[in-house]
């Protein structure tokens, strides 16, 4: 039997401890109290009962009369009672007597029962009431516990939730979120309470993660845009050195390969505009089959383009160009042909026909320089490794676009799938 899923909630489980805590404890103080009070009830009514008794034999002895509710085997006398006092013994029992409670006391009288009854009905309804006071009184306590506990558990959770949604916005890019910006835990506090307060010591603890973790990321991306604004000169001069020298094969690799550096010098540069949000994104509406037609002849490719169904988007045409050609070339340089590109509303889908992307990029997304298979998109061996898809996985995600990789079941290859946001009004 599954539980929903709110039960797995700290305040439910909290509310169900407290609720279970304060039931044991009333139960266990109830017990105790009602055994001790029925029992000094049950001992003055006996005590009563064996002095009347006392009296009753006394009388009977001197041949006097009887006391009140005394006498010999009165019809009323419990059975067991009459047989003990036959048996030569005395002794007291609580029996009902004309649907009243009452305390019965016997003893042996030449042969006979001699007994003697107190009334009881004010002794059981004290223990009665009592029963009635202690489980209301648990109840109010347990309500009042309750409340208490769940207001103090509300106020740890509360906490909680707040450097877990701290913790996710951390996750979404925002390195400069901070638990104690947002009223955080430990605010107000001592520093001694604070350092005893274990919430207060791991939002504190994230919040040092997360500046440590933006002055590395920070500093990285300062040294990647140095390092592409220090190459730009010397490979602009480079090039144009280039240019001069006489044809032949070797000044076609040349050529070749500081065309290549350059590529990767403006993909530096562009990742580290992406990194700092510092671009500015322009949109317009734009025909999504013509802008991909566009894209695949500045490529230079040999890639299909399908148009299932064409839709207006209103987007950066830059960026999504930027996104498209990356794909389309990631796809003819690290995949095997055919290569299609098709538009289906606001999707567009490149498909190769190689090996696949690698596990890792299915499963952490495109990673920089890194090394892996040459599975079609993966992004495979040579240089600028990575960098194409991850400019096209950043400028899909600044402008608002979602950008998956999956492997294409029947036939082989890679897919990107490109959805862009599409309201119903901007239908086309």
């Amino acid at each position: 039997m599954r539980l929903p899923a709110w039960s797995a909630s700290l305040t439910w489980k909290s509310a169900c401890f407290i609720v279970l805590m304060c039931c044991s404890l009333a139960a266990v103080l109830g017990v105790l109290v009602h055994v001790g009070v029925t029992r000094q009830t049950v001992s003055a009514a006996r005590d009563k009962a064996l002095e009347q008794l006392h009296d009753a034999t006394r009388a009977y002895e001197a041949g006097e009369a009887l006391p009140p509710e005394s006498g010999l085997d009165p019809a009323a006398l419990p059975q067991s009672l009459r047989q003990l006092a036959l048996s030569g013994r005395r002794g007291t029992v609580v029996a009902e007597r004309d649907g009243r409670p009452t305390m019965w006391a016997a003893a042996p009288a030449d042969g006979r029962a001699l007994a003697t009854a107190v009334d009881y009905e004010q002794s059981a309804r004290t223990i009665t009431g009592l029963d009635n006071a202690i489980i209301g009184s648990s109840v109010l306590a347990i309500g009042g516990t309750l409340l208490v506990g769940g207001f103090a558990v509300r106020r740890v959770t509360r906490r909680l939730h707040q450097t877990a949604t701290v913790a996710r916005r951390i996750s979404r890019g925002e390195l400069d979120a901070r638990v104690g910006d947002a009223g955080g835990a430990g605010r107000g506090a001592s520093a001694r309470s604070a350092r005893l307060d274990e919430v207060a010591t791991v939002a504190r603890a994230l919040d040092t993660m997360a500046g440590t973790l933006q002055a590395k990321l920070v500093s990285e991306q300062r040294f990647t845009a140095d390092v592409a604004h220090e190459l730009r000169t010397p490979l602009t001069g480079l090039q144009a050195a280039s240019e001069l020298l006489p044809e032949g094969r070797a000044t076609d690799l040349v050529r070749e390969r500081v065309r290549t550096m350059r590529r990767l010098t403006e993909d530096l540069l562009e990742i580290s505009r992406l990194d700092s949000g510092s671009g500015v994104v322009e949109t317009d509406l734009h025909r999504l089959g013509r802008v991909a037609e566009r894209v695949v002849r500045a490529a230079g490719t040999d890639t299909e383009v399908v148009v299932v169904r064409d839709a207006h988007v209103e987007t950066d045409r830059r960026r999504l160009e930027r996104v498209l050609g990356n794909l389309v070339v990631n796809a003819h340089r690290h995949g095997r042909g055919p290569v299609v590109l098709t538009v289906a509303g606001p999707v567009v889908t490149v498909r190769d026909h190689g090996e696949g992307y690698p596990e890792y990029l299915l499963a952490h997304g495109p990673q920089r320089f890194r090394s892996g298979g040459a599975g079609g998109g993966g992004g495979g061996g040579g240089k600028g490794h990575g960098l194409g898809l991850t400019i096209a996985a950043g400028q899909a995600e600044a402008i608002g676009a979602r950008l998956e990789f999956r492997n294409a079941g029947s036939g082989g290859g890679a897919e990107a799938v490109l959805t862009l946001p599409w309201p119903p009004a901007a239908g086309g």
